[in-house]
């Protein structure tokens, strides 16, 4: 197990999703800035490409793709003194148990840090829940950090591990009202970005709504760029299923994309130095670019909804309709739901992570900590927890089920690329499903 003796500490992430790998590795640096950093890339549907990875930018000093499994016995046998979980509830949840599971007879372990990768809109309790018993459960800003003590305090759950941060990616350079008239030799002509999420909203209906006044703000206004900024390409999955991309409905709509308008991919951040307006429905990019001072808009035309994730912004002074936005309309952010939310530019943000660095590195430096205990246990969950464990190869005590056997580090050629052509196959499949089948399904319901 981690000794604290040796200097240069060291940090492994485990990761699900290309926005999950980004928080995790960045959160990681945050609170080790000069640690080793080991990635390890769940196995599943949302698995990131390495098109994918490049984008985000978030480096590491190792990689590799594992199963939930095999990541337990992993960690078991390397020397790290902290280990971040950045993966949705139900594997984080499967982690402390087999991490329990396995560290139950180790005098030390690392130190288990989890947490959300932006907005927490929706399922609060069961996140929350799901998380329990990481030593370290970190709040995106204060108004999420009172919202978690409350959900653990309501259970009758210690409420100690939930430290206050705010997240990991925000930064850039302050935004600057752009020039009155042509835009400068070198610089960009005005440009508004309609950041896309995969899965808010969820109906063609919506979704075609949303870029047809894309588009349409794109012809009032000739002078302007209008970007479409999109998560991912066809076929590559991000952290919410895509079932209906904008590019096959951008490719449907009449006339096509005016010239002054087009769909574009890369780091949000890079996107974010040229931004002049950003327009989403609730997508985190919001919060960066709120952080930077970029005018910033939170759609209102599909109404304010819980299952939108807009509801988020109330009393934000950032909603407000494609309708709007068109009449020449520029959001006023209210400073103090910004300085709530963790994203106020006054200079706050550069120790935002002192307490949660603080908190990591005294119970690195501990001699021994106390067996991780979430709050789900076979007793308090026995209807819930078995299935959950059950996904990721453990039984209900975090042990190894039988027949999930550890797959060989060093497989030979053959087998090792026939098993990575099975595992792309089968994912084709699943996005085939996804993108194809299931909306043609629900299609004939309707009929």
């Amino acid at each position: 197990m981690p000794s604290r003796t040796h200097s240069a500490p060291r940090v492994a992430v485990l990761a699900d999703s290309d926005t999950r790998w980004k928080w995790g590795a960045l959160t990681a640096r945050r609170l080790q800035p000069d640690a080793r950093l080991d990635g390890y890339l769940l196995r599943g549907r949302a698995t990131p490409t390495v098109r994918q990875l490049g984008e985000v930018g978030a480096r590491a000093d190792s990689l590799q793709e594992i199963r939930g499994v095999d990541f337990v016995r992993a960690v078991d046998r390397t020397r790290c003194d902290v280990l971040v979980l950045a993966c949705v509830g139900g594997a984080v949840q499967a982690m402390l148990h087999g991490l329990g599971h396995a560290w139950r007879a180790e005098g030390r372990r690392p130190v288990v840090v989890t947490g959300y990768v932006g907005v927490v809109y929706e399922k609060l309790a069961d996140g929350l829940l799901l998380r329990h018993g990481a030593d370290v459960v970190l709040a995106n800003s204060r108004h999420d950090a009172d919202r978690f003590r409350a959900v653990y305090r309501g259970v009758g759950a210690p409420d100690g591990s939930v430290v206050e941060c705010a997240l990991p990616f925000l930064g850039g350079a302050p935004y600057a009202e752009p020039q009155a008239g042509p835009a400068a030799p070198g610089g960009h002509p005005y440009t508004v970005v309609f950041a896309a999420q995969p899965s808010v909203p969820e109906s063609r209906e919506g979704r075609t709504h949303l870029l047809r006044r894309a588009v349409e703000h794109a012809r009032r206004h000739p002078d302007r760029e209008v970007l479409i900024k999109l998560r991912s390409k066809p076929g590559e999955h991000t952290t919410h299923i895509e079932e209906l991309p904008y590019q096959k409905l951008a490719a449907k709509l009449p006339g096509g994309l005016p010239p002054n308008c087009r769909l574009v991919y890369g780091n949000m951040g890079e996107v974010l130095d040229r931004t002049d307006l950003l327009v989403t429905v609730s997508s985190t990019a919001a919060l960066e670019s709120l952080h930077r001072g970029i005018p910033t808009a939170v759609l209102t035309d599909l109404g304010i909804r819980e299952a939108l994730g807009n509801h988020h912004f109330l009393g934000s002074g950032c909603l407000a309709s494609w309708d709007e936005l068109d009449a020449g309309h520029r959001p006023q952010p209210d400073p103090t739901w910004l300085a709530g939310q963790g994203v106020a530019a006054d200079g706050a943000y550069e120790g935002a992570f002192d307490a949660a660095r603080d908190r990591v590195t005294a119970l690195a430096a501990a001699d021994q900590l106390p067996p991780l205990t979430p709050y789900y246990t076979p007793r308090t969950a026995p209807g819930y927890l078995p299935g959950i464990l059950a996904r990721y190869g453990l039984d209900p005590q975090g042990a190894p089920l039988a027949g999930h056997a550890e797959e060989p580090q060093d497989a030979g050629g053959l087998r090792k690329l026939a098993r990575e052509t099975v595992r792309e196959a089968a994912r084709g499949a699943y996005r085939h499903g996804v993108q194809r089948v299931a909306p043609a399904i629900r299609r004939w319901g309707q009929l």
